[in-house]
C-alpha cells in the first residue's frame, strides 16, 4: 500500500466521495445514509447546521456534496450554503424541504445546485445526487450504480 493511500492516522484512506447530510430529523438522516452508502458514498450526518459548518471548515477533503434541509434551528439551509461557499465557492449543494419550494430562494444569491421537495423518493434522491456529482473525478461508474 502506498503512503498516499494512507490517512493521517496510518489507516487506509477512504477515497469514497463524501456527502455531508444535514437535517434536524434523525430519521431522515438515517434514511439518506441508507440510500447513499450502498451507492459508494461515505456519509457524515449532522442534526445541527452549525456543527456541520464547523466540520466543513476542517474537512480534508471537503465533501463532494452537501445534502441539507432548509428549515432547521439556529440557521437555515441557505445560511449553510452561504457560509460553506465562502470556503469553497464551487461546493455542490442539494437542498430538501417540506416547508418551502424553489420560489423561496429564487432571488437569493446563495442558491443550492438542486432542490427536492419532501417527501422525496429514493429514486429521486439517487438521480439528483448522481447528476450533481457526475464530474470527471466522481463518475457514476465509481459510485457503483
Amino acid at each position: 500500500m502506498s503512503v498516499s493511500s494512507l490517512s493521517s492516522n496510518g489507516q487506509p484512506a477512504d477515497n469514497r466521495p463524501l456527502v455531508f447530510t444535514v437535517d434536524d430529523e434523525p430519521m431522515l438522516l438515517e434514511l439518506a445514509t441508507m440510500i447513499l452508502q450502498p451507492l459508494g458514498f461515505r456519509v457524515e450526518t449532522f442534526r445541527d447546521p452549525t456543527t456541520a459548518l464547523r466540520a466543513f471548515t476542517t474537512a480534508n477533503p471537503l465533501p463532494t456534496l452537501i445534502l441539507t434541509d432548509f428549515a432547521m434551528h439556529r440557521m437555515t439551509g441557505l445560511d449553510l450554503v452561504r457560509d460553506c461557499r465562502k470556503i469553497n465557492p464551487q461546493q455542490k449543494v442539494l437542498m430538501v424541504s417540506g416547508t418551502i419550494d424553489e420560489r423561496a430562494f429564487r432571488d437569493s444569491p446563495h442558491q443550492p445546485d438542486a432542490f427536492l421537495p419532501k417527501p422525496y423518493t429514493a429514486t429521486d434522491l439517487i438521480a439528483t445526487v448522481k447528476k450533481l456529482v457526475n464530474t470527471p473525478e466522481h463518475t457514476t461508474a465509481q459510485l457503483h450504480a
